[in-house]
């Protein structure tokens, strides 16, 4: 019960989302809190101005799920890259382009958790490792925020 009770907790305080349809545990991979401090989640999708380049310690062939707008990318060092971005697609079909075309293109999913407004799943391929969480806006009626972590392995 307290380890539920934590990992709700965590969660909450770190308001990630993001799944791969495991409930396995997240513990050794990319933190959750490492999204904490990334870029303005609360952006809505007619604000949002494309970045102009991603980083270069970013998997450039990451599929974004479609119609997601990148507007915050941060180069973490050893930590990896953090890209925030949002799109008006709903959740689930977020959802299911991360557990879909994401996989297909190598970056499968290793754990996760989805619940009804958010989900995260750590994922590893293609020479990287990391974490993509996604959820509902709080601030933008039906857009879809999603954030993926990346590192070199």
């Amino acid at each position: 019960m307290r380890v539920a009770i934590s990992v709700a907790a965590l969660l909450v305080a770190a308001t990630l989302t993001g799944c791969g349809g495991s409930d396995s545990s997240t513990a050794g991979d990319p933190d959750e809190e490492e999204f904490s401090a990334a870029a303005d989640r609360s952006t809505c999708l007619a604000d949002a101005s494309p970045v102009d380049s991603l980083p270069d310690g970013y998997p450039a062939d990451f599929p974004m799920p479609p119609q997601t707008i990148v507007y915050g990318a941060e180069d973490r060092g050893e930590e990896g890259v953090v890209v925030t971005g949002v799109t008006d697609l709903p959740f689930t079909d977020v959802l299911d382009a991360l557990n879909g075309p994401a996989q297909d293109a190598g970056f499968t999913v290793t754990s996760g958790e989805t619940e009804e407004h958010d989900a995260e799943a750590n994922w590893s391929g293609n020479g990287y490792r990391g974490r993509w969480a996604i959820r509902e806006s709080a601030t933008c009626p039906g857009e879809t925020v999603v954030q993926v972590l990346a590192a070199a392995e």
